[in-house]
């Protein structure tokens, strides 16, 4: 029995190692990742006008490349998905240039999408690579630990990482054999991108610390809506998918002749303002910028058209535009100030795509201030039941078909 404990211990003991390993590693490249893109999108935008033509140009040459050389990396974050289940015993190490350089290209060029599918692919794929190395280890545990270090480390959000990791795979299910090493994986994660110079958004709300019955049902009511909004991104991200690969069976022109509609439409709608990540639109949102009360529609037309074509990015920053313009657009409806109201929108949309819980509860936490949870907890929750189960991330499962 001595001897079992001394093995489990010396088990735990590499394994604690490894997330930390894991931590530095994955905070550096999503450090460097995050800053890239940065710059790339201010260099976008200062050059709209001549880069944005060229945006299926640039699909069509990107794809071509991957579909040469990439071998499965074009599968992006289900390829991930299938490593966390188990059906895939290997992911592939240029899984990470691809999405890096894909979601540059994207950004470069105006593709109107996020960055979290990258580092979550970032994240997975080092853990991985690093399990491998040694038997006995168990490879579906360290694609939760490289998920939670590839979020944290690009939102330094370590605790909302976690739980994202740990219930993104299985709805209704957490993985709490892995907890002690993703809060390692997390925090080492987030501590790196933030010492390499990696910014993060963060806002202070000011609030009213009680809960009146008024206020709880205005609350119950916007999450009602945005756990709505959340489920209609999550089908549109489908069935947009499944139209264009069903009329573009080949996905150089399908990314090519999709491509050139995207960058006509980020034309005419206000010349660029849906374009990118969206961090332009959150800024307005909460910083008294001008908010069209259809910004949120908009910008989910054009992120589902551009991920469903073939660019690589993510969709989590357009979820958080998509909430946070909604929820300024609402604020004055329901006579809440403009910035609580985008606050709760920032958070709920993203979990209500995502078929998240805890993850939305603690990204508004670890945003805005502890002290909203109370709120974050009552519209996040309503939003989650709301969303009829749907996610943008098609190869989920639900815990009774895990």
């Amino acid at each position: 029995m001595r001897g079992y404990s001394l093995e489990k211990m010396k088990h735990v003991g590499l394994v604690l190692i490894l997330s930390v390993l894991i931590g530095l590693s994955v905070g550096a490249l999503d450090a460097g990742f995050g800053r890239v893109l940065d710059y790339i999108s201010i260099f976008f935008h200062q050059h709209k006008h001549l880069l944005l033509p060229f945006l299926g140009f640039a699909g069509m040459l990107f794809v071509h490349i991957q579909l040469k050389y990439g071998k499965d990396s074009h599968l992006g974050i289900g390829l991930i998905f299938k490593a966390g289940y188990g059906e895939v015993s290997k992911v592939p190490k240029r899984l990470v240039p691809f999405a890096i350089c894909g979601t540059w290209l994207t950004h470069l060029f105006g593709g109107s999408a996020g960055r979290e599918g990258v580092a979550v692919q970032i994240g997975a794929t080092v853990a991985h690579a690093f399990g491998r190395q040694f038997q006995g280890m168990n490879y579906k545990r360290f694609i939760v630990i490289g998920m939670a270090s590839g979020f944290a480390g690009l939102f330094q959000t370590p605790i909302a990482a976690i739980f994202f990791a740990m219930e993104v795979l299985v709805v209704g299910h957490l993985t709490y054999d892995v907890l002690l090493p993703t809060m390692v994986a997390s925090f080492t994660a987030s501590f790196t991108s933030e010492f390499l110079g990696l910014s993060k958004f963060s806002y202070h709300l000011v609030l009213d610390d009680r809960l009146p019955w008024f206020l709880i049902v205005r609350l119950v009511i916007l999450g009602i809506i945005f756990g709505l909004v959340g489920y209609l991104f999550a089908r549109t991200m489908r069935l947009t998918r499944l139209t264009l690969t069903n009329h573009f069976p080949n996905p150089v022109w399908r990314i090519g002749i999709v491509g050139i509609i995207v960058s006509i439409l980020l034309f005419i709608f206000h010349d660029g303002r849906y374009a990118s990540l969206g961090t332009n639109l959150i800024v307005d949102s909460f910083h008294g910028g001008t908010i069209y009360p259809y910004d949120w529609l908009l910008k989910m037309i054009l992120t589902a058209l551009t991920l469903a074509c073939g660019f690589q990015g993510g969709e989590v920053l357009p979820m958080f535009a998509i909430g946070s313009t909604l929820g300024a657009a609402l604020a004055g409806i329901f006579g809440l100030p403009v910035d609580f109201v985008a606050a709760l929108g920032f958070a709920s949309v993203f979990g209500s795509a995502t078929n998240t819980f805890l993850a939305p509860i603690f990204i508004g936490a670890e945003v805005f201030g502890f002290d909203a949870i109370p709120y974050f907890f009552i519209v996040c929750a309503i939003g989650y039941l709301c969303n009829g189960n749907r996610s943008i991330y098609s190869l989920q499962k639900i815990e009774k078909e895990f």
